[in-house]
């Protein structure tokens, strides 16, 4: 297998995960409405540099200890918690008047698109699960050519998150006009009652991981 063959393995792979719904999505749904077209790929950036992160961690020896029982345990206890919190914000606000913005101005008062794509991609086990399992064998595969291949590797996988959550994020916005405050208040309940259910089977399935570690 060649570098570009590499490349375009880890960019097909890349879209395999990308299109799955989880809380991800959700966050680039959520936050496309209220702020526009732009945010699909900054948080497409966030979650790109925790990607690099487990990448470089990854090629150095890492992948081993994330396939640990007890750490997939501990990722997946945290990280429900931490969409429990989230499901929390998103359903308060679902009972309240809101004011949706789309003049892009939101965007300059800070960086919170690229921090919720980091926070949502950290806590979530299942991210670290697929790294730790189909994500590190196909990188120890292109690490076969050295850093080069690792690169390819990244490349690829990252182009496929910014093509959907780009893609995600345009389609929303660009339907930003059938979204009137109601349906919008509907969309956010829709979204935190998924994130409950999905924040409960991370608690779950984290639980179960630790149980098995016990025993």
């Amino acid at each position: 297998m060649g570098l570009g063959a590499i490349f375009m393995t880890s960019m097909v792979m890349g879209f395999s995960g990308a299109v799955m719904p989880g809380p991800l999505l959700t966050v680039t749904i959520n936050e496309s409405l209220r702020r526009g077209a732009k945010v699909g790929p900054q948080i497409a950036s966030g979650h790109a540099l925790v990607e690099l992160a487990l990448v470089v961690a990854i090629f150095y020896g890492l992948g081993t200890y994330i396939a640990w029982p007890v750490v997939k345990g501990t990722i997946g206890i945290v990280g429900g918690m931490f969409l429990f919190w989230m499901a929390y914000g998103i359903l308060k606000e679902s009972f309240h008047a809101v004011a949706l913005d789309f003049s892009g101005e939101t965007m300059a008062k800070g960086l919170r698109p690229w921090v919720s794509g980091i926070s949502v991609t950290a806590s979530n086990p299942y991210w670290f699960l697929w790294w730790a399992t189909a994500g590190a064998g196909s990188l120890m595969l292109a690490a076969n050519y050295g850093a080069l291949g690792a690169v390819c590797f990244y490349l690829g996988h990252v182009l496929s998150d910014y093509i959907w959550f780009t893609f995600v994020s345009f389609t929303v916005a660009r339907g930003k006009k059938l979204f009137t405050p109601l349906v919008y208040r509907l969309v956010l309940g829709i979204c935190g009652v998924f994130l409950v259910g999905l924040a409960g089977y991370f608690v779950y399935s984290g639980a179960s991981f630790l149980m098995s570690f016990r025993a």
